[in-house]
C-alpha cells in the first residue's frame, strides 16, 4: 500500500496519516485540538507534538475551548510546569487567547466548523500533487484565513500553521496522488 512519504519510519505517523490527516473535520472540539497542537508545533516537528498529544489532552481538559478560555494565572503556571507539553509561555498564553476568540467565532457563525469551511464553500480543496515537493507550505487561501483570524485576535496561527490545519482537518486533501488515501478522500 503506497502512502505519502512523510509518514514513513514511524508507527505513530503512519497511524495519523492513515486515520486522521486529510479527513474532513466538522467537530469544533477536534478543530480546537488541532489549533492548539499546531500552534504549539511552531518551530518543532509534528512528530514531537504527536508524541505529546495524550499529555495535551489531559493538560488541556480534553481541548474543551470553554474551559481553556477560562484558564487563569494558576492554570497557566501549572501548564508551564508540565513536562508532558511544550512549555513555552507565549504558546500557552496564545492557547487561552485563541480559546476565547474561538468561542466568539462559534457565537458569530454557529460553529468554528461553519467558519473554516465557509472559506471553501463547505467542500474540500483537492490538491493534485504527485510528490511531496509540490506541496506548498502556505497558499493564498491559508493567507486569507490567517489574516482574518489575526484580525480577530488569534495568536501563533500564521499562514503556514493554518495551512497545516487545513491539511490536518481535510479542508485540503494534500495526500499525493499515488497515495491510497488520496483516492479514498477524493471520492468521499
Amino acid at each position: 500500500m503506497k502512502r505519502c512519504e512523510w509518514c514513513e519510519g514511524s508507527k505513530l505517523y503512519v497511524e495519523y496519516h492513515d486515520t486522521e490527516w486529510g479527513v474532513p473535520v466538522f467537530d469544533d472540539q477536534k478543530h480546537f485540538e488541532f489549533l492548539v497542537l499546531e500552534s504549539a508545533q511552531a518551530g518543532l516537528s509534528w512528530i514531537t507534538i504527536l508524541k505529546k498529544r495524550e499529555n495535551y489532552r489531559k493538560a488541556y481538559d480534553n481541548f474543551d475551548p470553554k474551559k481553556v478560555a477560562r484558564y487563569g494565572d494558576a492554570k497557566k503556571a501549572k501548564l508551564m510546569g508540565d513536562a508532558g507539553i511544550v512549555r513555552n509561555r507565549l504558546k500557552i498564553e496564545a492557547s487561552v487567547t485563541n480559546a476565547q476568540h474561538f468561542l466568539e467565532i462559534q457565537k458569530e457563525f454557529g460553529s468554528f466548523s461553519n467558519y473554516i469551511w465557509g472559506f471553501t464553500d463547505g467542500k474540500p480543496v483537492t490538491g493534485k500533487r504527485k510528490s511531496l515537493d509540490e506541496i506548498p507550505p502556505r497558499t493564498e487561501l491559508s493567507d486569507k484565513i490567517s489574516a482574518d483570524m489575526k484580525k480577530r485576535g488569534f495568536k501563533f496561527l500564521g499562514s503556514v500553521i493554518m495551512y497545516s490545519h487545513m491539511q490536518a482537518t481535510g479542508v485540503v486533501n494534500d495526500h499525493v496522488t499515488g497515495c491510497y488515501r488520496y483516492k479514498e478522500l477524493k471520492n468521499g
